[in-house]
């Protein structure tokens, strides 16, 4: 039974995801179609790496309990370092999609 709760919450996190990325983008009468483009692109770059560090972060999460939990220290270290990695390309995708915004807002 513990099983069906994880596939169902695997399915969760993968319809969410579909969602943010595949969700249509308001479309404005701007500049130059090429910088425009890249701006979109950089956006949608941004979300994949929001979603996979967060991912990333909550699977380290969860490393580090189970670490912990069994008395493992190289697992939980592991889990740290899954955490931080996770961090990082959720700032870094933070970081791009605000680019993506601002590249878009100078195009006007």
């Amino acid at each position: 039974m513990k099983a069906l709760s994880w596939i169902l919450a695997g399915i969760g996190v993968g319809l969410v995801t579909y969602f943010v990325l595949n969700q249509p983008e308001p479309q404005y009468a701007t500049g130059n179609d090429d910088i425009e483009d890249a701006a979109d692109r950089t956006a949608l770059w941004g979300s994949k790496q929001r979603i996979t560090g967060t991912a990333g972060g909550l699977f380290g999460k969860f490393k580090e309990g189970v670490g912990r939990a069994a008395g493992d220290d190289q697992l939980a270290g592991e889990g740290v370092a899954d955490q931080v990695v996770g961090a990082v390309k959720d700032t870094a995708g933070s970081a791009a999609q605000s680019l993506g915004q601002t590249i878009h807002e100078l195009n006007r």
